[in-house]
């Protein structure tokens, strides 16, 4: 959490944080910041508040944030660049020397987060190791260090979140009813002009209701249908339409506007029937996902899950990730991930997670076990988002049926 953030810059040594870029869809500046219509770099002191530097004509979104605030007014470029001898990264790197000086940070380790062209950003970096010898740009070799503060959320973020996914359920809801409202022709579903419904008019309303209750889907959405749901990041075809009897795989994600808080959720479904194959592999999949909810501990790393899961698959019969490293169909993928300013963030379940991955109070994950056989034709998958309370508790964020069958009114 953020008040630990202190705790945590000691426990890494760590001496100050910049990062850097936009107030918006920028998750490093977005957690310490609040965001905001901005764009500039926000440095922490270790056991000082964190100071926000911007531009003259962005100061009154700067001073939203509640931090304190410097102008690059202060900083003038071009005096910088005279120094430099009209070399630009030398300039940048001198303008960077003289605000950590301001804030008293001459020496140290100093931990880099945000959004900046890779190119420009890693040669003004790296000539401010050059001129300030003092200052360590530090790897942190695998540990993050506002990865694992953001890993546990506070009340006011998990009500952030828990809203975006009140809103999710309710353009499922939405989407649900839309598709049963169609008439179907010859096992496909056609609009009042007898064409046929696409995927790319699921999506287009979708997009809408989404915009229409004030969040977005920076990263898309997931859509897919048939073949193409048995690929698990396919996001669907805009052109192919929506039959019966085929699996849909609806997985969205939106956040807050800005790049706020994300939510997680998917659903399969059937139109108006499923084949008895479909029907097999769901019931297995929601057999797991019970399974696994019924089993969730706090205090357990998070990979254990994954191990757990891959055995309830295997036992079914089905190719799992963990011995099986190019696995194409069965079970595919890792369990779950956790959510927040990122739609996939720490802590992970797959084989990149970390020993202080641990499922413990402030922590939201999702839990989505699926099948997938693209050349039969169909893929499952059930997604939900969850948080552990202070009480050790793992609730659902968000609740929604879990109807394979959706029947055609």
């Amino acid at each position: 959490m953020k008040n630990e953030l202190d705790e945590l810059m000691a426990a890494m040594n760590i001496d100050a944080i910049l990062v850097t870029g936009a107030g918006a869809h920028n998750p490093a500046m977005v957690y310490l910041t609040g965001g905001g219509h901005f764009s500039g770099d926000c440095i922490k002191k270790r056991g000082e508040p964190a100071v926000l530097f911007h531009w003259p004509m962005e100061r009154d979104e700067a001073a939203r944030t509640g931090l304190g605030t410097r102008s690059y007014a202060g900083y003038p470029y071009r005096q910088f660049l005279s120094q430099a001898d009209g070399d630009h990264t030398t300039a940048g790197a001198l303008q960077y020397q003289q605000m950590l000086a301001d804030l008293g940070i001459t020496s140290g380790r100093l931990a880099l987060y945000g959004q900046t062209e890779l190119g420009h950003g890693f040669a003004t970096f790296s000539k401010l190791q050059q001129i300030a010898p003092g200052l360590v740009i530090v790897d942190l070799n695998g540990e993050d260090l506002l990865g694992k503060a953001r890993m546990t959320k506070d009340a006011a973020e998990i009500e952030r979140i828990c809203q975006v996914g009140k809103i999710t359920t309710r353009v499922v809801g939405n989407t649900a009813d839309f598709l049963t409202g169609h008439t179907e022709q010859n096992g496909v579903l056609v609009k009042s002009d007898g064409s046929p419904l696409t995927i790319a008019d699921v999506k287009s309303r979708v997009n809408l209701w989404l915009a229409e209750q004030g969040v977005e889907a920076p990263e898309g959405l997931i859509f897919s249908i048939g073949r193409d749901a048995g690929v698990p990041h396919s996001s669907g075809n805009g052109a192919d339409w929506i039959r019966t009897g085929q699996t849909i795989i609806f997985d969205i994600y939106p956040c807050e506007l800005g790049g706020g808080y994300f939510y997680d959720f998917t659903r399969t479904w059937c139109l108006g029937y499923a084949p008895e194959a479909v029907q097999k592999a769901y019931e297995q999949v929601r057999t797991v996902y019970q399974t696994i909810i019924s089993e969730l501990t706090p205090g357990q790393e998070f990979s254990y899950y994954q191990a757990r899961t891959c055995e309830l698959f295997r036992a079914m019969g089905h190719a799992t990730p963990d011995n099986s490293p190019d696995i194409q169909e069965g079970y595919v993928h890792s369990l779950g991930h956790g959510v927040g300013l990122n739609i996939h963030e720490r802590p992970i379940s797959g084989t990149k997670a970390l020993q202080h991955e641990i499922l413990c109070p402030g922590v939201v994950i999702t839990i989505e076990p699926g099948l997938y056989y693209p050349d039969q034709g169909f893929g499952v998958r059930l997604e939900d988002t969850l948080w552990i309370t202070p009480e050790g508790k793992f609730e659902v964020l968000a609740d929604y049926p879990m109807d394979l069958v959706l029947p055609l009114k």
